[in-house]
């Protein structure tokens, strides 16, 4: 899945294997198999074309991490202790890429879902 997040394109079995063959000796069958998984687990969508498949990623890799975050919150019953315990191990760098991503989600000034307090 890492070379079709950072490819973000189509890509046939042989251009992945010639990819990992860099890195180290892979049987093309292995290859075919493990894409053909998680093609069907969903991960992967595919084409035919001619005589091969072009394989690609059905989501990001953000849009992956953000549901194992948001699958890893829904086992706890006290989420606001999990989130401080979670902002406590995180770098100061990466808290302020939080506060900057909150900002976008919810800017300053909108509408927080809240009811209005009676006058």
């Amino acid at each position: 899945m890492t070379r079709m997040w950072q490819w973000n394109r189509p890509a046939t079995v042989r251009e992945v294997l010639e990819d990992l063959r860099t890195e180290r000796e892979i049987a093309y069958t292995t290859v075919m198999t493990v894409m053909d998984k998680l093609h069907q687990k969903g991960w992967l969508r595919r084409e035919q074309r001619g005589r091969a498949y072009v394989y690609e990623a059905v989501g990001s890799r953000e849009a992956y991490t953000a549901q194992l975050m948001a699958d890893a919150w829904s086992t706890t019953d006290n989420r606001a202790t999990a989130l401080v315990h979670f902002f406590g191990m995180m770098s100061p760098e990466e808290r302020d890429a939080l506060r900057a991503a909150l900002k976008v989600v919810a800017p300053e000034g909108a509408d927080s879902g809240a009811e209005p307090e009676p006058r």
